[in-house]
């Protein structure tokens, strides 16, 4: 046993050295990104008694990584570049495992790596959604059976799966067969900053500098098919005139973008849109969910719904879908529409609008569910009795 181990276990008297597949963590600014960070900072936070190691065939510099290769409560391991990084990542990086005596290995979005079992090493894995199974008509063919290959191996080496929501894990269930004991659902925390509202005079200057006026409602997203924008946009034209304050939409999506500028072309909408593609400061996101009259997130399909739970820790009523795994982020005083149906969203959009009472009840319960649903502390616990 090594000198490093040693004092670690006499340190950590009943710590685990546990691995990550950093991937993500360290090169994604989105979705899986997010939850990596969010989970990795959350987990070393509250049960500081484990020696927690991170594995990425790369790192991209940016503020919200620093941390993790700052910070003494992590070990980094990058390979050398002689690697196909590529490959190391599947077929490579079990060996640095053994190496460096890893007791425990999670891999944060749906995949694990080659040879985990033979090495002897107990593999835990997220499954964030199957949205390739669910809708294969989003994808094309190679991608689909990539994906559906990378699911499959890990759902019947994994020692343990982690589900997002009670709807990936009914998906899993159904489509890959899995043993319903074998999974957990373990809902997914928001960033520390939701959890400390800004001072609202410091948001509306935020919200101010990004150009943005009051009041508007907000959508948080990547442009895509699947977001389904295109049926907020329609929800506009059933809208009264007088209430058809901006809609500011954050997210990017060049292609997507071009076909809901047509959209608006044709509804005569144009000046109602705000474009935000370079929100990349988390403050600014929040003080926008602050100052929003609502988030609204027609989602065709999540297997969870992070900028709901964000909207409701910024007390912003939420307006979303009635489809996969979204009621769970959004809880019983969140409103939910058909997707399908824009006279449904225009109508749930005026209701906030022009009724203050109920726009607060969903202020205040919506707020309420998720300091208690997506506390940090209560979901680090859970994924670390998990582990055990």
């Amino acid at each position: 046993m090594d000198s490093k181990r040693v004092a670690i276990l006499v340190f950590f008297p009943c710590g685990m050295r546990i691995g990550y597949d950093a991937k993500r963590l360290f090169g994604n600014f989105t979705g899986l990104g997010n939850y990596s960070r969010t989970l990795v900072q959350d987990v070393a936070r509250f049960h500081p008694e484990h020696d927690y190691h991170l594995y990425t065939p790369a790192i991209r510099q940016h503020p919200v990584t620093q941390p993790f290769l700052e910070s003494t409560q992590y070990t980094t391991f990058v390979p050398p570049s002689g690697f196909i990084r590529s490959l190391w990542r599947t077929y490579g990086v079990v060996k640095q495992l053994k190496r460096d005596g890893i007791e425990l290995y999670h891999g944060l979005s749906h995949e694990l790596p080659v040879g985990l079992t033979r090495a002897g090493i107990p593999g835990v894995v997220t499954m964030h959604d199957v949205i390739s199974k669910v809708h294969p008509e989003w994808y094309g063919a190679v991608e689909r059976i990539i994906y559906d290959q990378k699911v499959r191996y890990s759902c019947r080496h994994a020692a343990k799966i982690v589900a997002i929501s009670e709807h990936t894990k009914r998906d899993l269930i159904e489509y890959y067969r899995v043993e319903p004991d074998k999974i957990k659902v373990i809902y997914q925390a928001c960033d520390p900053v939701y959890y400390q509202r800004q001072p609202t005079e410091q948001a509306a200057r935020t919200v101010a500098q990004l150009g943005v006026t009051t009041p508007y409602v907000l959508g948080v997203g990547s442009l895509e098919p699947r977001k389904n924008i295109a049926t907020l946009l329609r929800a506009y034209q059933h809208l009264p005139v007088d209430l058809r304050v901006p809609l500011v939409l954050v997210g990017k999506g060049k292609r997507h973008k071009q076909q809901l500028q047509q959209l608006l072309s044709q509804a005569n909408l144009e000046d109602v849109v705000y474009w935000l593609e370079n929100v990349v400061d988390i403050r600014q996101l929040q003080a926008l969910y602050q100052g929003a009259s609502a988030l609204i997130y027609p989602s065709l399909y999540e297997g969870f719904g992070l900028p709901i739970a964000e909207a409701l820790l910024c007390k912003t009523p939420v307006i979303a879908s009635s489809t996969s795994a979204l009621p769970e982020a959004g809880g019983p005083a969140s409103c939910y529409i058909d997707p399908t149906s824009p006279e449904q969203l225009a109508h749930a959009i005026e209701k906030v609008l022009t009724d203050s009472a109920h726009a607060n009840h969903m202020r205040e319960q919506g707020y309420q569910y998720a300091h208690t649903q997506f506390a940090p502390a209560r979901l680090a616990t859970q994924l670390v009795d998990y582990y055990s």
